[in-house]
């Protein structure tokens, strides 16, 4: 009993009236440690999920944790270990996960809504596994930056609406970075909106994606399936579309600079 108040004690201390969520700094050093993050998920509720909110748990191992449901609002987890960890419904919006540790980690039905999301670790080489790529099955990525690497991995229904995932082309003295979602299940994303630049989507499934008003300038989408998909207003300037399945693909009449993507043919 003397643990489980502990517990409930600490947990209390991190969901308290007196914790505003503030801006995730990467720079502040962790204010919880593994065994306190460890307590209050322990001491968690369905109905009194655990909080971080704006807390810094910045390189902390947290690996296979259950995060189910957690408030992480404004957290900093740069740098931080999740492999196979369970962020399902976490609230991460707004938190940095920049550099962060994604093994197999599980972010199902996740709020990253303005979140940061750059260069995590999705592998233990340079080329990923089966197995090793995160989950973002239904993910809220809406305004998020993302620069991540994702092939085949499983991101189907996840927004990524006015969010970030191009690559930026200044300091990229390392060659270019950029976003990686070759082979993904990708059916039924949301990219409304989106900056897109130079992702590659190469032979991945888009089926019923939407690009309505999405910057795919230079976007790779050679032999992906993107029968059904919604393109009106999006940007295609250099796009490559060489073996794109497009049938049924809505509003490419209404695309811009389809003139000037590659290898596109249009459907029969």
């Amino acid at each position: 009993m003397r643990n489980i108040g502990a517990a409930t004690v600490l947990w209390a201390a991190l969901t308290g009236p007196g914790l505003a969520m503030s801006p995730a700094d990467p720079d502040m050093a962790a204010d919880v440690t593994v065994d306190q993050v460890r307590s209050a998920l322990a001491a968690a509720t369905p109905g009194h999920p655990a909080s971080f909110a704006g807390r810094s748990l910045r390189n902390l191992d947290l690996s296979k944790l259950d995060f189910t449901g957690a408030d992480l609002k404004g957290a900093n987890l740069y740098g931080a270990k999740l492999a196979d960890a369970n962020m399902t419904r976490a609230d991460l919006s707004g938190a940095n996960l920049n550099l962060s540790w994604l093994i197999h980690a599980n972010f199902t039905d996740a709020d990253l809504t303005d979140a940061s999301l750059v260069a995590p670790v999705v592998a233990q080489g340079l080329s990923a596994t089966a197995g090793e790529i995160p989950i973002f099955k239904g993910a809220n990525m809406t305004g998020a930056r993302v620069q991540a690497r994702f092939t085949g991995g499983d991101l189907r229904g996840a927004k990524f609406v006015g969010g970030d995932i191009s690559a930026h082309l200044k300091n990229q003295s390392m060659g270019l970075m950029h976003t990686e979602m070759g082979s993904a299940n990708l059916e039924g994303a949301d990219f409304s909106k989106a900056n897109m630049g130079h992702v590659d989507m190469s032979f991945a499934d888009l089926k019923g994606a939407s690009f309505a008003g999405a910057d795919l300038s230079r976007a790779v989408l050679t032999g992906a399936d993107a029968s059904g998909a919604d393109f009106t207003g999006a940007d295609l300037t250099g796009a490559e579309l060489d073996s794109t399945n497009l049938s049924g693909a809505k509003g490419l009449d209404q695309a811009k600079n389809l003139d000037k993507a590659r290898g596109y043919k249009a459907a029969p």
